[in-house]
This record gives C-alpha cells, sequence and structure tokens, in this order.
C-alpha cells in the first residue's frame, strides 16, 4: 500500500467518523423537527368503557387529525392504575407513548403503597391536566338531611351506625368520608366495593348510608329519586347538576371537600421538551371543541385551561394535601 494510499484510508475514515458523531448529535433534533411520523400509543391503566377511557378515545381522535398521526388506545388496567402508569414510565422518551390517567396513578398512589414501581417526579413528566373530575355526595332517602351541615349533624348523632361507600381504598371518596367522620368524630363504617356501580346498587339498596359518586354514575339514580344529592366536591358545581352546591358553598370548609381528582396526560421523563410542548398543544385544541367540551360536561367533569407549566405547579400545590388526607385515614396498601 503507498504512503498516499494511507493517507488517503485514513482521512476517508476519520470523515466517515466525524459524519456518524454529527449525525447522532443531531439525531434528536431531527426526531423532534419531523414529529410524528408514526401511530402513538395512549396508555389507559384502567378497563375498556370507564370514564377515563371514553375521554381517552374522544381525546384520541381530535388529536389525530392535528398530529396526522393515528392515536392507539392501549387499556392496560390493574393495581389502581399502576401497571399501564408504569408502562409508560419505562418506555422511550420519544413522543410516541403516553399515559392518560387519574389523579391516583399520577400523585396519590405514592402515599398509598409501599413500594411504587416508579416515581412520578422522576420518570415521568407532565403534559396537561385535562379536567377535573368533582364527585356529589349523595345519600340514601331514608337518611333525613338535605344539606351538608344537617349530614354533619346526622352522622354525629348516630355515631357508629352510618355506613360509607367507596371504589377502593385510598380513593377520595374514602378519604372524604374518612375525614368526615374523624372530625364529627361519627365512628362510620368504611365499605370499599371492586367499582363504583356496585357500591350505587348498594346506596340504592341502604345497605350503606351514603357514598361521593361521578355525576354520570349518580345523575340517572338522584333523578328518578331512588338517592338524594347532598353537595359536590371542589370549588365550582357541575354543569350536569346546576342545582346542587358545592360543598364549600353550604359551608363545609375544610380542604377534604375542597379538592377534586383530575384526568391528566403525562409522558417519560426526559421526552423532548419541543415534543412534550406540540402534544400539550393538540390536547388543548382537541379540548376547546365544542363537541369534547359538550361530552366531557356530560360526564360531569370540568375542562381544564393547561400546560405542561401549569399542570406541574397545580401538582406540587395539591401534592401536600392530598397527603395529609391519606395519613388521616390510616389507608395503606401493599
Amino acid at each position: 500500500m503507498t504512503h498516499s494510499s494511507s493517507n488517503r484510508r485514513t482521512l476517508l475514515c476519520a470523515a466517515a467518523s466525524t459524519a456518524a458523531l454529527f449525525a447522532l448529535a443531531h439525531a434528536p433534533a431531527h426526531a423532534q423537527a419531523t414529529y410524528p411520523n408514526k401511530p402513538i400509543r395512549m396508555v389507559v391503566p384502567f378497563q375498556a368503557g370507564g370514564a377515563t377511557d371514553v375521554l381517552a378515545r374522544v381525546l384520541g381522535q381530535k388529536m389525530a387529525a392535528g398530529l396526522g398521526q393515528p392515536i392507539v388506545i392501549d387499556n392496560k388496567p390493574g393495581a389502581a392504575g399502576i401497571i399501564g402508569t408504569d408502562a409508560v414510565a419505562k418506555s422511550p422518551p420519544d413522543g410516541y407513548t403516553m399515559v392518560l390517567s387519574l389523579s391516583n396513578s399520577l400523585m396519590t398512589n405514592e402515599f398509598l403503597y409501599e413500594k411504587l414501581p416508579y416515581d412520578t417526579q422522576r420518570d415521568l413528566t407532565l403534559v396537561y391536566q385535562i379536567a377535573m373530575a368533582p364527585l356529589v355526595l349523595v345519600v340514601h332517602p331514608s337518611v333525613p338531611a338535605k344539606t351538608g351541615p344537617e349530614l354533619l349533624k346526622y352522622v354525629t348523632a348516630h355515631k357508629g351506625k352510618v355506613a360509607y361507600g367507596s371504589y377502593g381504598v385510598g380513593a377520595y371518596p374514602h378519604l372524604a368520608g374518612a375525614h368526615m367522620s374523624l372530625t364529627q368524630q361519627a365512628d362510620m363504617n368504611h365499605v370499599a366495593y371492586k367499582g363504583e356501580a356496585p357500591m350505587m346498587q348498594d346506596l340504592i339498596g341502604g345497605q350503606i348510608q351514603m357514598a361521593y359518586a361521578s355525576a354520570l354514575v349518580a345523575k340517572p339514580h338522584i333523578d328518578a329519586g331512588k338517592v338524594r344529592a347532598i353537595g359536590v366536591s371542589g370549588e365550582r358545581r357541575m354543569s350536569t347538576l346546576p342545582n346542587v352546591p358545592t360543598l364549600a358553598e353550604q359551608g363545609l370548609k375544610d380542604e377534604a371537600y375542597r379538592v377534586t381528582g383530575w384526568l391528566a396526560i403525562a409522558v417519560p421523563a426526559k421526552t423532548p421538551k419541543p415534543i412534550v410542548d406540540r402534544i400539550a398543544e393538540e390536547v388543548r385544541k382537541a379540548t376547546q371543541q365544542p363537541d369534547v367540551r359538550e361530552r366531557v360536561a356530560a360526564m360531569g367533569f370540568e375542562i381544564k385551561d393547561s400546560s405542561p407549566e401549569l399542570f406541574a405547579a397545580a401538582w406540587k400545590q395539591e401534592r401536600p394535601v392530598w397527603e395529609r388526607l391519606i395519613k388521616q385515614s390510616g389507608a395503606k396498601l401493599e
């Protein structure tokens, strides 16, 4: 081999190495510029057919039009949303996997479970808080109370005789009921169900006397007179139950009655900021469409005007409130 051939080969190898390094360094930027160029997976960590799943399918259809790629809904139920959320936390941070979940898997589970396979702050990036999910406090017709203050007096006067239902240990209906029991020294009995439907059926049947429920499940029974609405959690009335005042309006000012759950989207940590912002913008555009807003309101949810920054700030503000409520309830899961 001649000296000039050797030099030429060395130069070619160096050029190839430089090109490879350049391509590697600019690959993320290129991926961001061409995002999205394949279908996107939206994980719902709950069973198909529930409120979270319905919202995901409504949003997914609208977002797909804006992104120019199909959004595939992937139901991964189990362990109060942990299985599906963990799957997203461990996915590549490229914008092609996201989770649409409730506040339990994105916040409160960390206070309930001894060990979680993911850490929301470390393993996920919060993208958009889609809607608040207030609940309506309902009682069996045999309970004479018609307002929040009357109900507090009733449970105090009937110490140890009132049972309240929830659809899981550590869920908001459990935490709010436990708070009422403790503050009123009512020694109320908590009955946990495997879902909202069986909880409501037992309330209608009189096996339990009160429960917090979604408007989607409770409204038909309120309208039929099978249960009585006492008040709504959160800061604003539900548009689907406009004549039911909030508990706060009625003087129940404790934070347990003012907070609500929520539905939101998150992606794996280290997802590039331009991709996070693009997803957030498409969610915002979808939730501004009248048919989406109407559908969400009918489910008893309240659309939020959000962003990654607003969601992160709200998450940090609410976190200590839920931590206090869970510690107060004594709920703990393995």
